[in-house]
């Protein structure tokens, strides 16, 4: 197998992977990337088998013990991390994860998140009063991050006086995602999951003693067949849908705008549709192709559960698997012209929230945000443009969950 090591620290590579996706994409359907130790699959069509693929999992602990896989012991620096990712939907699997994902569909149900529309555009309204008025801002900490923190406090039931560390929490967790976190980043998280943690356990006690409308008081009622959630899986699967419900939200709207406003004519466009009775489902239709062109989470893994050959490799249990999302989503094999933004691409079959059984449980939510974020950012600004087109924007750092630290803007 071929080996090539990913620049995921090289400046250029954050601002702009595709050129290089598109290049290893054209070469090698997977090659064997050193640095990350992983096997990289770089095609749509075996990205997506991947993800329907039983014989991968996002976890190997309920089939195999750490000695029996060759892994190292547990890290005690990230002793609380590891334990919520213990507990979560997200990396549980079969029977676990079925019995997780249908307790917290009871609670979590598309008419809860259908009914925040109103929430959502009043919100957005407040947000966009005066923005921009005094001159240039920051599109990522003025209006990008705020609604998705906002949404998903109301969501779960968090007091307005406590949501301060809600966001610093998830962009602390999320670090540990990345192939090579540092200490800092592990000692990070670990603060950011014992506190959230800590709030959590306030509030699931206080809706045991008095319900209200909220998720979590909707968690904590969930029950099926005379099993609920205990409180450990509770409390983690709220500090999930902090972190999934609003990172793709920030990161997809922020990449999506500075997309729109460097091909301006796409932008005007969406400006002149802003206004009609019937515009969402335009707003809709373009989001899912802002999230394929510039996808925010551009690489995911699975764990090899029984051997298998995958592209070419044979691969055992335990052997980690890196899924290049932002390449299967340019892959001129199911996209045609896969370099145009086409706000109307139809179909679209797109990776970005995965597939099968962990396809995110968050995205209808993401995708309702991102719809109205935009359509009232057009009808509020239509003349945004970038503050300097030659610097349009700063990236975290990241590249399993990429997104943009700033992005300076304004009115027009």
């Amino acid at each position: 197998m071929p080996a090539f090591t990913l620049p995921l620290e090289d400046p250029a590579f954050l601002r702009d992977p595709y050129p290089l996706l598109a290049e290893l994409r054209a070469r090698w359907p997977a090659f064997y990337d050193p640095g990350m130790r992983r096997v990289v699959l770089t095609r749509h069509a075996e990205i997506s088998a991947a993800l329907r693929d039983r014989r991968l999992g996002r976890s190997a602990l309920h089939r195999y013990s750490r000695d029996e896989l060759g892994w190292p012991p547990p890290d005690p620096r990230q002793a609380s991390f590891d334990a919520f990712n213990s507990n979560h939907l997200l990396d549980s699997e079969p029977p676990k994860h079925t019995r997780l994902r249908s307790l917290v569909g009871l609670a979590f149900t598309p008419r809860r998140v259908d009914a925040l529309q109103g929430r959502i555009e009043a919100i957005l309204e407040a947000q966009l009063r005066g923005l921009g008025a005094a001159g240039p801002f920051d599109l990522v900490a003025d209006y990008a991050e705020p609604l998705p923190v906002t949404v998903i406090a109301e969501l779960l039931g968090v007091p307005e006086g406590q949501r301060r560390g809600l966001r610093p929490w998830s962009a602390a967790i999320v670090k540990l995602y990345e192939p090579a976190p540092t200490a800092a980043d592990q000692a990070e998280a670990e603060r950011a999951v014992l506190e959230f943690s800590a709030l959590l356990r306030e509030l699931v006690a206080a809706r045991r003693a008095q319900p209200q409308d909220d998720l979590i008081t909707a968690l904590v009622q969930a029950e099926q067949e005379g099993d609920r959630l205990t409180e450990q899986e509770l409390v983690d699967t709220c500090i999930l849908l902090l972190n999934a419900g609003h990172e793709a939200s920030v990161n997809g709207l922020s990449a999506g705008v500075l997309a729109l406003l460097r091909q301006r004519e796409h932008w005007d466009t969406l400006v002149a549709a802003a206004h009609a009775p019937d515009s969402l489902p335009v707003f809709r239709k373009a989001v899912e192709e802002l999230l394929r062109f510039d996808t925010p989470l551009p690489l995911f893994e699975r764990i090899v559960l029984d051997p298998l050959t995958l592209a070419g490799a044979d691969l055992k249990p335990g052997d980690r698997v890196a899924l290049l999302y932002a390449s299967a989503n340019r892959d001129p094999a199911r996209f045609e012209a896969p370099d145009d933004l086409r706000l109307t691409r139809d179909p679209n079959p797109h990776l970005t929230f995965g597939l099968g059984i962990h396809y995110c449980l968050g995205a209808p939510l993401a995708r309702l945000e991102l719809a109205l974020s935009l359509r009232a950012l057009c009808r509020a600004l239509p003349g945004l443009r970038l503050a300097d087109p030659h610097e349009p924007g700063q990236y975290t750092g990241g590249f399993v969950i990429r997104g943009l630290a700033r992005l300076d803007v304004q009115a027009g």
